[in-house]
């Protein structure tokens, strides 16, 4: 077991359920791979005897595909910054919050019974494209060194980003039960969704959170044919999944550096 698991190489994806860190995640497959080779090592060990990362973090609060890099596939984490992301997002109108999303304290309250579906439909227009965005404070992005998101939590001031281009390659409405709407998001790198459902709410003269996220698609890999849930995350369905998920992948992946749209931007590896 311990042979195989040594062996792996390449990328494949794991669900990522709410509530759950992206590097919490990985930590717990990691865990869980290296238990069913027999191999123990502590916590700081563990991080030089088997090479993992993941392409992107996904929130915590949301859920969805974690796309995962093992052994050499490390190297190509990198292409997935670049590519193109889907997710579906659940907005509430009404309220806005200060991470802008449902874990955060609520900072505004205004009406929104004046909004229609076709308001909705309308405004989603003007964040199709190439659009400026201004990305959240509560983030993974840093400053000197620390995330904005651990300098919000300390109570440090902390000055919004300015606004930065990102790629919308669709936005659809799916559902539209006030409060509640549904949207489907296809989006290059950089891009926060949290961030899109608070301007749509500006734009219709009120204030809107998002309320649910899920990751269905990043690059090639998609939550319904390739993300393992938990259940599976052992050598043998990994070794399976790293198979099928070959053929998704460049035959010769670059290995040099790859420059991503967004500078704060990277791909978490942990040797």
């Amino acid at each position: 077991a311990a042979d195989k698991l040594f062996s792996l190489s390449g990328l494949f994806a794991v669900y990522k359920p709410k509530g759950r860190t992206s590097a919490g995640a990985l930590g717990l497959l990691k865990d869980r791979l290296l238990a069913e080779a027999g191999v123990q090592t502590n916590k700081n060990k563990r991080k030089q005897v088997l090479k993992t990362g993941h392409g992107g973090t996904l929130d915590s609060a949301a859920e969805g595909v974690l796309v995962v890099g093992i052994g050499k596939g490390t190297k190509m984490l990198g292409t997935m910054l670049t590519g193109s992301k889907k997710y579906t997002a659940i907005g509430m109108l009404g309220k806005a919050t200060d991470t802008l999303d449902a874990t955060g304290k609520v900072t505004e309250e205004k009406p929104y019974d004046q909004v229609t579906k076709g308001d909705l439909e309308n405004v989603l227009q003007k964040f199709t494209g190439h659009i400026m965005q201004v990305p959240p404070l509560y983030s993974a992005l840093k400053k000197n060194g620390e995330r904005l998101s651990t300098l919000m939590k300390r109570g440090e001031a902390v000055e919004a980003k300015p606004a930065r281009p990102v790629r919308v390659y669709s936005l659809s409405l799916q559902q539209f039960q006030p409060p509640l709407f549904t949207l489907d998001v296809e989006c290059g790198g950089g891009f926060y969704v949290r961030s899109l459902v608070s301007d749509i709410g500006k734009e219709l003269s009120t204030c809107a959170t998002m309320q649910e996220l899920t990751r269905t698609k990043q690059g090639p890999f998609t939550l319904e044919e390739h993300a393992l849930h938990e259940d599976r995350w052992t050598i043998d369905e990994i070794a399976r999944s790293l198979e099928h998920c070959s053929s998704l992948l460049p035959r010769e992946p670059s290995h040099k550096k790859l420059k991503t749209e967004h500078p704060g931007e990277t791909a978490v590896i942990c040797e």
